[in-house]
């Protein structure tokens, strides 16, 4: 007993075995150890998630961790030296031996494991995030931007589909200072492309035509034309080319900067969800999925796998692109809002392994925390959606000052703290394939 109330507070079997002052010197350095853990995890709570995604600061978490659980450890063995039984008593010595060490398996075994997920965390931090860039400033990391621009891409490269084609492509616009976020879907078949001025605006003066009747000219095609062709981008290094022409397009298209992008392959995406045990959507008509049709996602509220999801997100049977896009920004809506800290802990090692093989993007180590601290506003805030679609536009002609004036006033209505109601219209299942303004993906996706 003395041995296990040493394991929770320490110095108690050395006060009980005549031994006050080490005893009590044990209790002040556990109290005030116990002070600044809580002081920590209270007033500090909303900067930890931005120093776990720093790889310095998570070597001092994972040195700070070993060298608490040693000397916990050895608080431990020291007490019970202290106030074993007898050699005599055979059965006594051994029941409290067993007992010591395990009081220490329960204090080490948690250290090992979070001493792995420190290491696992710095590793996808340093593997996924380049680091080397100007130092951002604490107290305004968006150097005074009112909204962050995040390129969303999903990706297929397949096996018989060479390159990368991305049939996905979100803008999420996030308000610095509430968190209030939109998200911008284009359409994949968008054609005529104006490119920013330079070298593809050169090439392709006007707009963006394809090389043959491999690339006709969509939007999906212009990240990996661009790889295959470095003249569009003179001077970027292969593998960087399509990032840079696809961000420079999109912020041409929607008239806003965007600052950093994300693609995911969807084979990839597919293991994620599957990681974190599947996501609960609603469907709201009958899915026929499958390359062969073999497959159905009945209507209802249902909790659906990685392949599912990815089917959700991407099936056309018996519907279109655009209805697609609409369920595509529901199920990324349904994952921010279920991918819980505890859900993605107990996932964590096969998360950060699908993370550096099927994910890659721009943002720099330096803006993570600023990043995180963002995701954290975004949490309590409504997610909106408004998608360049007919009838709003025109695919195969789209009208791009409509586009650019739709995103101001969008933004515009989204920083201002009262206004009129954002509703979606009336019809269905238009009021998502065809917005004439936002829709809250709470409204629109239950």
């Amino acid at each position: 007993m003395l041995t296990l109330s040493s394991a929770v507070l320490w110095g108690v079997a050395h006060v009980a075995a005549d031994r006050r002052k080490t005893g009590i010197a044990l209790m002040a350095v556990y109290l005030l150890m116990l002070a600044g853990i809580l002081t920590l995890f209270t007033a500090f709570s909303s900067r930890l998630l931005s120093l776990a995604v720093q790889p310095r600061w998570l070597i001092v978490l994972t040195v700070a961790l070993v060298v608490i659980a040693l000397a916990w450890t050895g608080v431990i063995i020291w007490s019970f030296l202290l106030v074993r039984p007898p050699s005599t008593d055979t059965v006594g010595r051994f029941l409290t031996t067993t007992l010591t060490l395990a009081l220490c398996a329960l204090i080490l075994i948690p250290t090992v494991y979070a001493a792995r997920l420190s290491y696992l965390s710095r590793d996808v931090v340093n593997s996924l995030f380049s680091s080397g860039g100007a130092a951002v400033p604490a107290d305004d990391p968006w150097h005074g931007a009112r909204h962050v621009n995040f390129l969303l891409l999903g990706g297929d490269s397949a096996p018989g589909r060479p390159g990368v084609r991305t049939d996905s492509v979100t803008v999420a616009s996030v308000d610095t200072s509430t968190g209030a976020t939109t998200l911008f879907g284009l359409p994949r078949n968008l054609q005529r492309i104006q490119f920013p001025a330079g070298p593809a605006r050169d090439r392709f003066p006007a707009g963006f035509t394809g090389d043959g009747p491999d690339t006709p000219g969509l939007l999906n095609e212009i990240f990996q034309f661009a790889e295959d062709h470095p003249d569009m981008v003179p001077g970027v290094p292969k593998g960087q080319r399509g990032p840079a022409l696809i961000k420079q397009t999109v912020s041409e298209i929607l008239g806003i900067p965007v600052s950093y992008y994300a693609l995911i392959d969807m084979k990839g995406f597919a293991q994620m969800i599957d990681a974190v045990g599947g996501v609960q959507v609603t469907i709201k008509q009958p899915i026929v999925y499958g390359k062969y049709r073999e497959g159905l996602l009945p209507a209802g509220t249902r909790r659906l796998s990685g392949e599912e999801a990815l089917w959700f997100g991407r099936s056309r049977t018996d519907s279109d692109d655009y209805v697609r896009m609409g369920r595509q920004k529901c199920l990324l809506n349904a994952l921010a809002k279920q991918a819980d800290p505890m859900t993605v802990l107990n996932s964590f090692e096969r998360l950060a392994t699908l993370t550096k093989r099927f994910i890659s993007t721009d943002i720099p180590q330096e803006v993570l925390p600023a990043v995180v601290d963002l995701s954290q506003k975004m949490k309590g805030t409504k997610m909106r959606s408004l998608s360049f679609v007919p009838p709003l536009i025109d695919t195969a002609n789209p009208d791009w000052r409509l586009i650019r004036r739709e995103v101001t006033e969008a933004l515009d209505e989204q920083r201002r703290p009262t206004g009129k109601p954002v509703t979606a219209a009336p019809r269905e299942p238009a009021a998502v394939q065809s917005p004439d303004q936002p829709v809250t993906l709470d409204a629109t996706c239950a």
